[in-house]
């Protein structure tokens, strides 16, 4: 009943492989397989490959490093070898049978091949789009990140002039995905010294979701800038301020300050039930106590006077002469804090005409200044023998620290109110008597950039012995121990006496409106005479909120009124609105 497979007749299995491969159904170097061949078994070299090509085989092939496979178009398929069944001798295994798109995929195939025969050209297929977009990102994260300060600025990424080159999707308005969301904050990961400060202002960003998941990527983030965003402005229009602020706050936990304003640190999420009775909100712009002025007590006045001016004198001048100060066991170190402070940064003490000099200036030459480099522990590298070397020990060793540091003028016979001073003994141990603690907070000119920096610098005194070498040098103290802090200029206000002003932003209530605490005197004093005037025939609500907006836009009185009028009087809306038509406004607008 039934057949008994017969073998093929000799050569018909040779001459049946040739016209196969003459017709652009198998490779050359391919073995052909008849219906007596044993099937089943590990896939080895001679497996036929099939006519369709995977995307997954192009992938593999353009990796970096790997070598380029070429793949070749294949020729039509006859009408006869189409419609071979699975009983011809001649269809082969693995292949499926035609259908219109799978013809019109081999056409193409075959067209980029330039000709639909068994000698057409083969193509080559490299993808190489996703590695260059990565270096593309690395090359705008690297350009907008400052190091010293630890601040990676991604505003406004749509008008960055590398993601306009390369053609690259930004998220937010620039129409980007999760998919560069993650390649951004990876990169960011990355940075060296970590990110404490990211500014994502002016992106359009509508939601969470471009920062959602990516806090394993900044551990140290401190401050959070979404200024410009609509996922800001629609949570604080619909008056749910609170729950934005828990919301990126739970994403990062180590998140200090966001949109210039501080965070709690410690909060707990509990639903509280209304109060019958509404709590009036603290609107207290100062401290119970005032401010009182520099502090010396338990030692005369005139021994601290005089130490520090012949100190500070030699200090600016001839550094050298400093080692007679010191006793021999003496410690001295420096610290370098580069971060802007708050008051600062809203005040644009570093970025203000009145202080060009501002942005001349560099940290790198004060964090590796001395044998150890800066003695910051919390941001010190290299364990324990870093931490040695930066603490110097005896005056020949601080003098040989001195002479790495830049030039320094401390006008310390200057107006008082730079200065603030703290004085007052302290016991030196068993047996050693009373020393004197000295600590002064001021500012300093860096040389040869005249930029301004602030400082805080802690003496340890005793009592200079008699046939010492610092009494025999005219030291009636001499140095146990000197701590410097160099830090990034903020104004002395901090330490005004009179009140102590609350620094906190202006909140927006329900109709629009804003209170603002006093700003600073000194803001005021510094504009020219007409802007002053003009600021004296503004309400003194409105006045603060017109002070803050030119500190953070620059613009005239004139400009500032206006922007705030059109906006309600909030400041959200206004600073909002100046950075939509900044690009608009003429010299005229601005101070």
């Amino acid at each position: 009943m039934f057949s008994t497979s017969t073998a093929p007749p000799a050569g018909s299995k040779a001459i049946a492989s040739t016209a196969l491969r003459n017709a652009g159904l198998i490779d050359k170097d391919t073995q052909m397989r008849d219906m007596t061949d044993k099937q089943g078994g590990r896939k080895g070299s001679s497996k036929i490959s099939s006519h369709r090509h995977r995307p997954i085989d192009q992938f593999k092939n353009a990796r970096p490093g790997s070598s380029s496979r070429t793949l070749t178009s294949s020729a039509r398929i006859s009408s006869s070898a189409s419609h071979a069944g699975p009983s011809d001798p001649l269809s082969i295994r693995g292949a499926s049978r035609p259908t219109a798109a799978g013809r019109m995929r081999r056409n193409a195939v075959s067209a980029s091949g330039g000709s639909s025969s068994s000698s057409s050209l083969p193509t080559r297929v490299t993808i190489t789009r996703g590695a260059k977009t990565i270096e593309f990102w690395r090359e705008v994260v690297k350009k907008r990140w400052n190091p010293e300060i630890q601040f990676l600025n991604l505003e406004s990424l749509i008008d960055d002039e590398v993601v306009k080159r390369h053609n690259l999707s930004s998220p937010g308005l620039g129409g980007g995905s999760a998919r560069e969301a993650a390649v951004i904050f990876k990169l960011a990961g990355e940075l060296k010294p970590p990110v404490k400060t990211l500014s994502l202002a002016n992106n359009k960003l509508a939601d969470l979701d471009f920062i959602s998941g990516r806090k394993e990527k900044l551990l140290h983030l401190r401050e959070l800038l979404l200024i410009g965003n609509p996922v800001r402005d629609f949570e604080y229009k619909n008056n749910r301020a609170d729950r934005y602020k828990q919301e990126l706050t739970r994403r990062f936990p180590s998140l200090e300050v966001l949109d210039s304003e501080p965070v709690a640190q410690i909060s707990f999420d509990v639903q509280q039930a209304p109060a019958a009775i509404p709590v009036k909100k603290p609107d207290a712009t100062t401290f119970p106590y005032p401010m009182s002025g520099s502090f010396i007590t338990g030692v005369d006045g005139g021994l601290v006077s005089n130490f520090l001016v012949r100190f500070f004198a030699l200090f600016d001048g001839q550094r050298g002469q400093l080692v007679d100060a010191y006793d021999p066991q003496a410690s001295f170190s420096f610290s370098v804090n580069t971060t802007i402070p708050i008051r600062a940064r809203v005040q644009g003490l570093h970025t203000s005409k009145e202080l060009p000099n501002q942005r001349k200036l560099e940290w790198s030459h004060w964090l590796s200044a001395g044998e150890g480099g800066s003695r910051n522990l919390n941001r010190m590298h290299g364990g324990l023998e870093r931490a040695v070397k930066s603490l110097h020990i005896g005056g020949d060793a601080a003098v040989k620290a001195f002479q790495t540091f830049p030039g320094t003028i401390h006008e310390i016979g200057g107006p008082p109110e730079k200065f603030c001073l703290e004085a007052f003994p302290v016991p030196l141990g068993a047996n050693a008597g009373m020393g004197l603690l000295v600590s002064l907070h001021g500012q300093f000119t860096e040389l040869p950039v005249d930029g301004v920096r602030s400082f805080d610098r802690t003496f340890l005194l005793a009592p200079a012995a008699d046939g010492s070498r610092a009494k025999l040098n005219g030291w009636d103290v001499v140095i146990l121990s000197d701590q410097w802090t160099i830090r990034a200029y903020s104004s002395p206000e901090a330490w005004k006496a009179g009140d102590l002003l609350v620094q906190a932003q202006a909140k927006s209530t329900s109709n629009g409106s804003a209170s603002q605490n006093q700003l600073p005197q000194s803001v005021i004093s510094s504009l020219p005479t007409e802007q002053q005037s003009a600021l004296a025939t503004i309400p003194e609500p409105q006045r603060n909120l017109v002070i803050q907006l030119m500190s953070r836009t620059n613009l005239n009185v004139k400009f500032a009124v206006d922007c705030l009028q059109n906006n309600e009087w909030n400041m959200d809306k206004a600073y909002a609105n100046f950075e939509q038509v900044k690009a608009t406004l003429g010299r005229e607008a601005y101070l």
